[in-house]
C-alpha cells in the first residue's frame, strides 16, 4: 500500500470514531515527563502523578502494520488500560531486509548512520497515534540481534561509534515527544557488548538532553541489573521472566532486583504470553492461559515491581494469514486482541491505583505460614492503610493482622477476572485470621484478599 493511501484510510479510522489532537499535543504532557519517583520504587510524572507502567509487547508494529491497522491495534489497547506499547525500530524479523508496509526499510545499505527518512515517516506517525490515545511506546532502537546475533536474522551492523550515532539520531529524532521510553537490548544477554549498549545510551542522552527513561530489555531469566545495575543511564531494571515453564517464580527475580543497591525500580518486562506453548512444547505442557499472564502480573507487582507486561504470542509478531507463524503460534493478531487475559491486565492496575500508590511496599510478612512454592505461592503487599494478599489457587490464607496501623481492617475479596469486588466484613486488627476465598480451589480461581484501614474510609477495591 502506497504512503497517501495509507494516511487516507488512516483519517477515515479516525474520523470513524476517535478523537484526534494534533501531533505532539497529546494530553499526556499535562502531567509533565516521566521521572523516577524520590523513593526510587516508582514511575511518576515531574508533577508527582503515580505512573502506572502496564505494557503490552507490540515488537513488529512499526514493521509490519500498516497506519490503519496500528490504529485498531493500539486503540483496542487504550480500551484495555494498557499504559505503554514496546515496539522495536529495527525489528527481529527481517527488519532489515523485508520492507514495512509503506515499502520501505529503516536503512540505507544497513548502515546506522544512515536512516530512511521515509520508513522514519511511518514510525512518527505510530509514535503519534499512541501519544494522541495516551499511550507510551517503549521504543527499542533494534532488536538485539544486530548488535549480537546469537540466533535469528541479524546482521550484526554495530558498533561502539554507529550505536552513538544511531542512539543520537532517535534521541533527537524524538525529543519534543513526552511518550517515549527507551528500551535497549533486545532478547539478548549484554555479556561482550556492554560498551556497544552504553554507546547507544550516551547517543540517546545526547540526542534527547536526557527527557526520557532508559532501560534494558535482557534475554530470558535475566534482568538487565545483571550488566547495568550501576550504570547511571540505567533508570529502572527490567527482566525477561520468559516462556519456558508454568509457575516460573518471577517474584522471586523482583525480590532479587528489589534488594540491590543502588535502588532501581524494577518490573518484568516479558513474563510468559498468553496463547504461547509451554517451552515450545505445546504437546507435552499445553499453552499459557489467562490463568497464567494473571498469576505473572500479581507475583511481580505484589513482590515490588512498579508495573507489569503482557505479551501475547500471536500480537508481538503480528501474525496474519500469508505470513510464517514464529515459534508455533496458532492464532492472527487480529484474533487475539480480546483474549480474556489481555481485557484482564487492566484489573491489577486498577486495584493498585485504588489505593495510595507511592507507600506501597512488598511484605510476605503478612502471611501466618511459609508461603509454599509452586502453583500455591501466596504473594503479599500492604502500603498506607491497606493491604493486598494474592491467593493463585483459591486456597485458605492464614494472615498476620496489625501489619498496618489500624483500629479494624475492612476485608474484601477482589477479583482478577471481573475486576468485582465483594465486602466479607470487619475485623480487629490483631492476631491470626483464615480468610477462605470464593469457589473451589485450584488453577485459575485467584482473588486478592483486600485489607482497608476502616478509618480511612476507602472506595471498592479497583475503583
Amino acid at each position: 500500500m502506497n504512503r497517501r493511501l495509507s494516511i487516507l484510510l488512516y483519517g477515515i479510522t479516525l474520523i470513524a470514531g476517535m478523537t484526534m489532537v494534533p501531533a505532539g499535543q497529546s494530553t499526556l504532557s499535562r502531567h509533565g515527563d516521566l521521572r523516577v519517583s524520590a523513593s526510587r520504587r516508582f514511575l511518576v510524572y515531574t508533577d508527582g502523578t503515580p505512573f502506572f507502567y502496564l505494557g503490552d509487547t507490540a515488537w513488529e508494529l512499526f514493521h509490519r502494520l500498516t497506519r490503519e491497522e496500528s490504529a485498531r491495534y493500539l486503540e483496542n489497547r487504550r480500551q484495555k488500560g494498557f499504559t505503554v506499547i514496546q515496539a522495536v525500530v529495527l525489528a527481529e524479523l527481517g527488519g532489515l531486509k523485508v520492507p514495512n508496509a509503506d515499502g520501505e526499510l529503516p536503512l540505507i545499505n544497513n548502515d546506522p548512520a544512515r536512516p530512511n527518512e521515509a520508513y522514519f515517516r511511518h514510525v512518527d506517525d505510530v509514535v503519534d497515534m499512541a501519544g494522541e490515545k495516551e499511550l507510551f511506546i517503549g521504543m527499542l532502537p533494534t532488536w538485539g540481534d544486530k548488535v549480537v546475533k546469537m540466533w535469528g536474522d541479524g546482521p550484526e551492523i554495530f558498533n561502539e561509534q554507529n550505536a552513538r550515532t544511531f542512539g543520537r539520531f532517535l534521541g533527537k529524532r524524538y525529543s519534543d515527544r513526552v511518550n517515549i521510553i527507551w528500551i535497549l537490548g533486545g532478547d539478548r544477554p549484554a555479556d561482550g557488548f556492554v560498551p556497544v549498549w552504553r554507546a547507544m545510551a550516551a547517543g540517546l542522552r545526547e540526542g534527547d538532553g536526557g527527557r526520557h527513561l532508559i532501560t534494558f530489555h535482557p534475554s530470558g531469566e535475566l534482568s538487565s541489573s545483571k550488566w547495568f545495575q550501576n550504570e547511571d543511564w540505567l533508570d529502572f531494571n527490567m527482566m525477561q521472566s520468559g516462556h519456558s515453564r508454568r509457575n516460573q517464580a518471577n517474584y522471586l527475580m523482583i525480590e532479587h532486583d528489589y534488594d540491590l543497591a543502588p535502588v532501581k525500580p524494577t518490573f518484568d518486562g516479558e513474563p510468559r504470553y498468553e496463547n504461547h506453548p509451554v517451552d515450545w512444547k505445546p504437546e507435552q505442557n499445553g499453552w499459557f492461559d489467562a490463568a497464567d499472564v494473571r498469576q505473572a502480573a500479581y507475583w511481580a507487582v505484589f513482590a515490588g515491581a512498579f508495573g507489569h507486561t503482557y505479551g501475547c504470542h500471536d500480537i508481538w509478531q503480528m501474525k496474519a494469514p500469508g505470513r510464517e507463524a514464529v515459534g508455533l503460534a496458532r492464532g492472527t493478531w487480529t484474533e487475539s486482541l480480546d483474549l480474556p487475559g489481555a481485557g484482564q491486565m487492566q484489573y491489577v492496575r486498577h486495584l493498585v491505583e485504588s489505593r495510595p500508590f507511592l507507600s506501597r511496599v512488598p511484605d510476605q510478612s503478612l502471611i501466618a505460614e511459609a508461603p509454599s512454592q509452586g502453583a500455591d505461592h501466596v504473594q503479599a503487599t500492604r502500603g498506607e492503610g491497606y493491604a493486598f494478599v494474592y491467593c493463585p489457587t483459591g486456597k485458605p490464607v492464614k494472615v498476620v493482622l496489625g501489619k498496618i496501623p489500624a483500629g479494624n481492617v475492612k476485608a474484601w475479596w477482589y477479583d482478577p477476572r471481573t475486576g468485582a469486588a465483594q465486602s466479607i466484613g470487619i475485623y480487629p486488627n490483631a492476631g491470626v485470621s483464615t480468610f477462605t476465598p470464593p469457589g473451589k480451589p485450584g488453577t485459575g480461581n485467584d482473588w486478592v484478599l483486600v485489607l482497608d484501614d476502616t478509618a480511612r474510609g476507602f472506595g471498592q477495591p479497583g475503583r
